[in-house]
């Protein structure tokens, strides 16, 4: 339900009604008795959702977002899936890095 905003033209009271959208407008100044309230046309409130869920950068339009990513990434596209290869000079083999103490770690020293 919204609030509206009231002012007298008699007496100069404002004040704010929390009212159904299909609720009469008041006409009854709550000061003087008068039958001269007017209703007031305000700017409104913006939505805000709370809770678990809601983010304020959600709705955000994808020109936004472009130019967001562009800022972090310093305007450079980055292409990395996250899985490096290493490439030894000795076997030429590629794969991925080595773990300490493994198979692999354990056969390049001993051929160092």
């Amino acid at each position: 339900m919204p609030t509206y905003g009231y002012r007298c033209d008699n007496c100069g009271h404002e004040f704010e009604r929390f009212q159904s959208i299909t609720a009469r407008a008041l006409r009854k100044c709550p000061r003087c008795g008068r039958n001269s309230l007017n209703r007031l046309i305000g700017t409104g409130a913006g939505v805000i959702f709370k809770g678990s869920g809601f983010y304020e950068t959600d709705y955000r339009s994808e020109s936004y977002k472009q130019a967001q990513k562009k800022e972090t990434d310093g305007g450079k596209e980055k292409k990395d899936d996250g899985k490096s290869e290493v490439k030894t000079a000795e076997s030429g083999e590629s794969g991925p890095p080595a773990k300490p103490g493994s198979k692999k770690d354990k056969n390049k020293s001993a051929q160092a």
